[in-house]
């Protein structure tokens, strides 16, 4: 039972801090406004995890290990959160222009989210930092699972994946998906999956040969979100949106006012 307790809690933040964005999000969507108003009132949370980090750095408990991932989940799910909210995404804000191939299009989809990914990857080097040389990993080796499935992610919707989830994405971000491309999964697509499975495998065996319970909580934890990571990348390759798990919640859009001449 007590290896079972870190699985559940890995899969009940994921789901409900998933459902808070995109619940939030959504709202702010239907309300037409109030994005920035939505981003400055997850402030807190951004600077519980970033005080969290460090505080769970010297502290090698299970409360400690706890408080190193809620932590790096704090501090990732506010950065999700003014990306989806359209605050923090990149210079451009145009759709990709029909035609654009190669380096052209890389470059357009590089400026679409360069602020967004320039943030990540800060936090990955303070999450890291503020870490190291600590007896405590959870919160590096937390953001950096988080860091590395989402890079393969938008690597793969750029490249191509069958199954596109665009039900999720707000107005403020509704020139993101010109540059996803869907059909046939690329070469990178085995890879990622080979490379989660792997680590999945990994996490899953040290939580077998775990003998204290700050080992059963780390691996329990970091087995748990990468499993995850795992099954977000299959649904990639079915029609299905994964957004159903959250969509009861979610506040319909509103449907679009219709012409004179629609009317008629």
């Amino acid at each position: 039972m007590t290896t079972m307790v870190p699985l559940f809690v890995a899969l009940m933040a994921w789901w409900i801090g998933t459902g808070v964005i995109l619940l939030a999000v959504r709202r702010s969507d239907v309300a037409g406004g109030g994005s920035l108003g939505l981003v400055l009132a997850g402030l807190p949370f951004l600077v519980f995890g970033l005080v969290g980090v460090p505080t769970a750095a010297a502290d090698a408990t299970v409360w400690g290990i706890y408080g190193g991932f809620f932590a790096a989940l704090c501090i990732w799910g506010w950065i999700e959160l003014s990306f989806m909210s359209g605050i923090i995404t990149g210079p451009n804000h145009d759709p990709l222009p029909e035609g654009t191939t190669g380096w052209p299009r890389v470059w357009a989809a590089w400026w679409a989210v360069a602020w967004h990914e320039l943030l990540l990857l800060a936090a990955l080097v303070y999450v890291f930092a503020a870490s190291q040389g600590s007896l405590n990993v959870m919160a590096p080796w937390t953001f950096g699972v988080l860091y590395a499935a989402r890079v393969l992610a938008k690597l793969n919707l750029f490249l191509g994946v069958p199954g596109i989830n665009l039900e999720a994405v707000p107005g403020t971000l509704s020139h993101i998906p010109s540059y996803f491309r869907q059909g046939t999964p690329s070469a990178l697509f085995p890879f990622t999956i080979i490379v989660l499975s792997l680590a999945t495998a990994l996490w899953a065996s040290r939580l077998a040969a775990a003998v204290s319970p700050e080992e059963m909580v780390t691996f329990g934890l970091l087995a748990a979100l990468t499993g995850l990571a795992l099954i977000e990348h299959w649904m990639m390759l079915l029609p299905t949106a994964d957004t159903k798990l959250w969509r009861w919640l979610m506040p319909a859009r509103p449907a679009p006012k219709q012409t004179p001449q629609e009317q008629g």
